[in-house]
């Protein structure tokens, strides 16, 4: 394949650059799974997982956590205590009130 680069417009040479960068990712995520596929077989063959041999854990899916506390202007608005505060929640901790009385 021969490409005359210097007789090829900015916005084509662009598009080759893009071509190129999505080509070497492709072949590269190809490589891997093969790769990844090849020792999972070995590993099988030999009695272990792949997981067990790395000492790899499967990540979890983490529950979603349940309410834990309520706005008491508005009881269909809840907050698990986890990520930030709500701003009704931050509201009534600032007007003296305690999280356990707003808890659910």
């Amino acid at each position: 394949m021969d490409i005359n680069l210097n007789s090829m417009s900015l916005k084509e040479l662009k598009d080759l650059q893009g071509q190129v960068s999505r080509a070497i990712a492709s072949f590269e995520d190809r490589k891997k799974k093969e790769a990844l596929a090849e020792l999972e077989e070995k590993a099988r063959e030999m009695g272990f997982s792949l997981a067990e041999l790395t000492g790899a854990q499967i990540p979890r899916k983490r529950a979603p956590a349940g309410a834990k506390y309520a706005n008491p202007a508005n009881r269909s608005e809840t907050w698990s205590g986890r990520g930030r505060k709500p701003r009704w929640f931050a509201e009534a901790i600032a007007q003296g009130r305690s999280p356990d009385e707003l808890s659910v």
